[in-house]
């Protein structure tokens, strides 16, 4: 495979998400809940790595679920539910 892992494609979604005016960061007790969308669930463990360095306490509820696709073949897509 060329260009980004999902390693990487999951670091930079969650920066982008961090940096999403009104998302009141990861540590937020606006953020109610994470999606998960992968293109091969057999990347979870990988995904789920990354994930955990983004909270320092209990993370927001989550799903993760497998897709047949994702937008310019993306291996991973996160949706967050906040309160503002």
């Amino acid at each position: 495979m060329t260009g980004p892992d999902i390693r990487q494609q999951t670091d930079r979604t969650l920066e982008k998400l961090e940096g999403y005016p009104g998302s009141g960061g990861f540590e937020s007790a606006s953020r109610r809940k994470d999606d998960g969308f992968l293109k091969d669930m057999n990347d979870f463990l990988a995904m789920n790595e990354v994930y955990a360095k983004y909270f320092t306490s209990a993370p927001p509820a989550r799903s993760t679920v497998q897709v047949a696709r994702l937008p310019k073949d993306a291996l991973v897509e996160i949706e967050v539910i906040a309160a503002l």
